[in-house]
C-alpha cells in the first residue's frame, strides 16, 4: 500500500467513523436526557462493562481476536482475489468454533451468575443498584457471545482490505438503543437500555457477512484445535485476551472506588470517557486500522525502513491531532458539555462532574495515541507477552492512585489514575519496543515542540477570545453554540497557520489538499515564509 493509498484510507474511514461518533454521541444525548446521572443509568453503566469487555475490547478494532486474525491470515492468504485454500478456510472454521464454544459458556454463567457479578463489580451500591443491573446483565449476556466471533469479522473485513464496514459497525448499536429508547419512554429500570444494546450487537454482526462471504468464506463447525497455525493464533491471541481482560480490571476496579462516591458519579465517568472517544476513536481508527497490516506485513518480509517510515508517520499524524484536541477539551469541556447534555434529568451539577472527570482523562490523549502505536509493534512481531506483562502492572499503579487521591479529587481522583496508567504502559511499551527494533525516538522530538508550540499559540489566543466573549455577550443556549462554533473555526485556522509556518510536514500536506476548496487554507499557505 502506497502512503497516499494509506491517507486516502485513512480518510475514508475518519469520514465514517466521524459520523459512526455523531450517531453515538446523539445516543448519549437521549441517554443523558432519559436518564441523567441517575442509579437508573449507573446500574447500566455498571452493567454494561461486562459484555462491553467483549464486544468493544476483545472483538473490537484493534482487540484480540481482531488483532489474531490479521497477523495470522495477512500471510497465509498469497492473493486476496482468489477464493481462499481449503487449508485456510479450515482454519477460520476452527477458530470460529473454539471462540463460539468458549464465549457462548461464559454467556450462560454470567447469566447465572449475575447477582454475584454485580455485587462484587459495585460492592458499595445500593440494593437498588444492585437489582438493576443484575436484570440488565442478564439480558445483555448474549452480547459475550457476539463479541469474539465479531473480532474475527473484522479481522477477515480489514485482510481483505475491506474497512467501510468494520468501520460502521458501530453506528448500528447507536441506532438501536436510540430507537429502543425513543419508542419505548418512560423506562425507570433501564431495561429498554438493555434490550437495545443487545439488538445492536446482533446488527454489528449481521453487517460483517456481506464482506465475509464476498471474500469466499463459508462456516461449518471444525475442531481442528491443535493445528500449528492454530497454536499461531493462540499464542497471539491468550496473551493479548488477558492482557484486555487485565485492562478490564482496571474499570472494575475505577466502579469499586466510584461506588463510594455521590449517585451518579460512575454515570459522569462513562459520559466524559465516551465524549472523550469521540475524537480519539476517529484518529485512532483512521490511522491505526490501516496501518496493522502495514505493520504486520513489513515484520513478515523484514523491511525495517518502512516498519520506521510508517512508525513515524501514524505517530506524528496522531499527535498532530491529539495537542489541539486535548486543548480544545481543557477549554471548553463545560462549555460543551453543558449545550450538548445539559437538558432533561441532567443538570448543571451532572456537567460539573462530567467535566471534571473529562479534563483529568484528556491529558491521557498524547501518551494513549502513542500505547497504541507501540502495541501493533507488538503485535506485528506476534508478541502480546510484553504488552500483557505490562498491563498487569497497570492494575498496582490505577489501584494505588485511587486509593491516595479518591479522597482529595474525588471523581477527578479516577480519570486522573487512569491517564496516569496509560503514560506509565506508554512509557514502558516504548523502552521495551526498543529491544526489537531500534524506532529512532529521538526523531520525535523536533516534531513534539513544534505541535506543541503550535498548539500553544492557539490555546493563549483562544483563551483571551473565551475571556473576552464571556464578559461581553450574553449567557445563553444560542450563544453558547455560536461561541463554540467561533472558538473551533478560528482555532482550526490558528492552529494550521501555526503549523504551517513552522513547517510541520502534516500540515503542508494537508493544507496542500484543501487550499482549493477552503479559504482559510490559502491564507495560511500565502503566510509562510516559502510563500
Amino acid at each position: 500500500m502506497s502512503r497516499n493509498n494509506l491517507f486516502k484510507i485513512a480518510g475514508l474511514i475518519a469520514i465514517i467513523t466521524i459520523i459512526s461518533k455523531l450517531i453515538g454521541f446523539a445516543r448519549d444525548v437521549v441517554t443523558a436526557h432519559a436518564y441523567g446521572a441517575t442509579t437508573v443509568s449507573d446500574a447500566y453503566f455498571y452493567a454494561y462493562q461486562i459484555p462491553a469487555l467483549a464486544l468493544i475490547l476483545l472483538g473490537g478494532l484493534g482487540g484480540p481476536f481482531h488483532t489474531a486474525t490479521i497477523a495470522v491470515f495477512s500471510k497465509i492468504i498469497p492473493d486476496l482475489n482468489e477464493k481462499p485454500s481449503a487449508e485456510v478456510q479450515s482454519l477460520l472454521n476452527s477458530f470460529m468454533t473454539a471462540t463460539g464454544a468458549f464465549f457462548l459458556i461464559i454467556s450462560v454463567l454470567i447469566w447465572i451468575f449475575s447477582d454475584s457479578i454485580i455485587h462484587i463489580i459495585a460492592a458499595n451500591g445500593s440494593p437498588e443498584l444492585h437489582h438493576l443491573a443484575s436484570a440488565q446483565l442478564k439480558i445483555m449476556s448474549p452480547i459475550m457471545l457476539i463479541g469474539g466471533v465479531v473480532g474475527i469479522l473484522y479481522g477477515i473485513s480489514n485482510v481483505y482490505k475491506e474497512f467501510t464496514f468494520t468501520s460502521l459497525s458501530p453506528t448500528i448499536a447507536s441506532i438501536a438503543v436510540i430507537a429502543a429508547i425513543m419508542l419505548f419512554k418512560n423506562d425507570s429500570t433501564g431495561i429498554i437500555l438493555a434490550w437495545g444494546t443487545l439488538i445492536g450487537a446482533v446488527g454489528q454482526l449481521l453487517i460483517q457477512l456481506p464482506v465475509f462471504l464476498k471474500s469466499g468464506f463459508s462456516y461449518k463447525p471444525e475442531f481442528k484445535f491443535f493445528s500449528p497455525k492454530m497454536k499461531n493464533i493462540r499464542d497471539i491471541l491468550f496473551p493479548a485476551m488477558v492482557g484486555t481482560t487485565i485492562g478490564q480490571i482496571n474499570i472494575y476496579v475505577d466502579m469499586f472506588f466510584a461506588s463510594q462516591l455521590l449517585p451518579g458519579a460512575w454515570s459522569a465517568i462513562g459520559y466524559a470517557n465516551r465524549i472523550f472517544q469521540f475524537p480519539v476513536g476517529i484518529i485512532i481508527t483512521a490511522m491505526l486500522v490501516p496501518l496493522f497490516p502495514m505493520f504486520s506485513d513489513f515484520v513478515g518480509k523484514k523491511d525495517w525502513n518502512s516498519l520506521k517510515y510508517y512508525f513515524h508517520k501514524g505517530i506524528n499524524s496522531l499527535w498532530f491531532l491529539a495537542f489541539p484536541i486535548l486543548a480544545f477539551i481543557v477549554l471548553f469541556s463545560h462549555d460543551t458539555i453543558r449545550l450538548l447534555l445539559e437538558r432533561g434529568q441532567f443538570n448543571s451539577k451532572d456537567t460539573i462532574m462530567v467535566t471534571l472527570a473529562l479534563i483529568y482523562l484528556s491529558i491521557s490523549i498524547i501518551p494513549y495515541v502513542a500505547r497504541d502505536t507501540l502495541t501493533r509493534i507488538f503485535y506485528a512481531f506476534d508478541d502480546s507477552r510484553t504488552p500483557f506483562f505490562i498491563a498487569l502492572f497497570s492494575i498496582i499503579v490505577k489501584a494505588s492512585m485511587n486509593l491516595i487521591f479518591i479522597s482529595h479529587l474525588g471523581i477527578g481522583a479516577i480519570t486522573l489514575s487512569t491517564t496516569a496508567v496509560t503514560t506509565v504502559n506508554c512509557i514502558l511499551l516504548g523502552v521495551f519496543a526498543h529491544k526489537k527494533i531500534d524506532l529512532e525516538y529521538r526523531r520525535l522530538v523536533i516534531i513534539v515542540i513544534k505541535i506543541f508550540s503550535a498548539t500553544l499559540i492557539m490555546s493563549t489566543i483562544l483563551w483571551g477570545l473565551k475571556f473576552a466573549f464571556d464578559l461581553l455577550l450574553p449567557d445563553t443556549r444560542l450563544i453558547l453554540a455560536i461561541k463554540l462554533c467561533i472558538y473551533a473555526i478560528s482555532g482550526i485556522f490558528i492552529y494550521m497557520t501555526a503549523a504551517y509556518i513552522m513547517k510541520i510536514s502534516e500540515a503542508k500536506q494537508l493544507i496542500s489538499k484543501l487550499k482549493r476548496i477552503l479559504p482559510f487554507a490559502k491564507i495560511a499557505e500565502s503566510a509562510s515564509p516559502e510563500g
